[in-house]
């Protein structure tokens, strides 16, 4: 198996880096996407375009819009959608989908998510939930409420959505993980709990990129 993790910066899958080159693994290529959809999806166009992997894997902190979900959890992203690709009108939110720009069901969106067919690694003991991707961190309350309560969202980052869209398009295997580092819309970074984050992310991404290239 040819596997690529991608990560949007080195630090959140350093110790998970330094297993692979500690344990000389070959098949795993790590590569660096940087920040954000554009450039998380030009990276990965461009591996795919150098070399076809069996599967990608997207490795990361993440904040947390769940309350009831601990931060430090680690969690595997199912579906995905995009929050703030479309138009704000007296207050209102309305996506390329209410604006019917974009089908809700065309290729490769369902019911106006990008979702993942997990498969087998749901037996993986590791929860699954739905994820936003945004261009702007969440401060406003309102906004977060409506990622949470009419997108369904649990998790936001700002690369998930690429990985989905790309992995979907190219008809390859893909797994989103995820680790909570803080709870969406707090900026009081003292409250933040990103080393523990970063630390139990990469205890579940070694165990699972183990398991994949054992099947």
């Amino acid at each position: 198996m040819y596997l690529v993790l991608c990560a949007a910066t080195p630090f959140e899958i350093a110790p998970v880096k330094e297993f692979l080159d500690r344990e000389r693994i070959r098949e795993v290529e790590v590569l660096i996407t940087g920040v954000g959809m554009m450039s998380t999806a030009y990276a990965l166009g461009r591996s795919i375009a150098g070399r076809r992997p069996d599967f990608l894997l997207q490795a990361g902190v993440a904040g947390c819009l769940d309350r009831n979900l601990p931060l430090t959890k680690v969690v595997m992203v199912e579906k995905e959608s995009i929050g703030d690709l479309g138009v704000e009108e007296q207050g209102v939110f309305r996506s390329v989908f209410d604006l019917n720009l974009l089908a809700p069901d065309g290729k490769p969106w369902k019911q106006r998510k990008l979702c993942n067919d997990l498969g087998p690694l749901k037996s993986a003991g590791i929860s699954t939930v739905d994820g936003v991707t945004v261009n702007e961190i969440s401060t406003d309350s309102k906004r977060i409420g409506y990622y949470r309560n009419t997108l369904g969202a649990s998790v936001e980052s700002m690369e998930g959505a690429a990985l989905h869209f790309v992995a979907l398009e190219e008809e390859i295997p893909f797994l989103q993980l995820r680790s909570l580092s803080n709870f969406a819309g707090e900026r009081d970074k003292s409250r933040w709990v990103l080393d523990a984050a970063i630390a139990h992310l990469n205890i579940e991404l070694e165990r699972i990129i183990t398991k994949l290239l054992n099947k």
